[in-house]
């Protein structure tokens, strides 16, 4: 009943609250270990979760876990996506890196992997040489977080108000906007989803 009502119950990201306003929250993330994948979401019929099922792999969610360890790694939220054009090539520090590929778009997905795991090398390798373990430093960013289907128009909508807002107050914007989704789309009720956009700040 909890999933369905949208109740969190696994490990977030730990984050100092630095500023709140009506607009947006400024957060400073601490460090972190991500597994992520990138993809082109035509091979998976325009599904830009297609990575999801990859990722869950690795951690065990459907049975054995894909990594050289079959050691099973505790699921976290938020799920974190990003999507661009593949002619661009983008280097972020919050939360992802995306890489260029050959046309079209491409999107990543990222596991913030449970906070024990304090390096890369501490996580278990991927099985799927698709997956890549990276760390991801302390930063700081503008953050927003809504309910309901985080559908590209609303999530767009999101962005441009965030960063607009961002702008107005001084801050200094960094790199692109990152969804974060915190609840199984499967499951919980839409109007009890949790979802953020994120854009890193200086």
């Amino acid at each position: 009943m909890g999933l369905i009502l949208g109740k969190i119950k696994v490990e977030t990201p730990k984050y100092e609250l630095v500023t709140a306003t009506n607009d947006y929250e400024i957060r400073k993330y601490q460090p972190s270990v991500v597994a992520e994948v990138t993809y082109d979401p035509v091979r998976f019929n325009s599904d830009k979760d297609g990575g999801f099922k990859i990722l869950a792999n690795y951690i065990g969610v459907f049975g054995k876990p894909q990594n050289i360890k079959t050691d099973k790694i505790e699921m976290t939220v938020p799920i974190i996506t990003k999507t661009v054009s593949s002619s661009e090539q983008i280097a972020m520090t919050v939360p992802v890196v995306t890489k260029s590929g050959g046309g079209g778009e491409v999107v990543t997905m990222g596991f913030i992997l449970p906070s024990k795991y304090m390096k890369a090398e501490d996580a278990p390798r991927p099985v799927d040489e698709t997956v890549v373990i990276r760390e991801e430093g302390e930063r700081k960013c503008g953050v927003v977080k809504f309910s309901g289907v985080a559908r590209e128009g609303v999530v767009a909508e999101k962005v441009d108000k965030l960063r607009a807002c961002l702008e107005r107050d001084g801050y200094k914007v960094t790199g692109d906007f990152v969804l974060a989704r915190y609840n199984p789309p499967w499951i919980t009720l839409p109007p009890l989803r949790t979802n953020e956009v994120m854009i890193p700040v200086e």
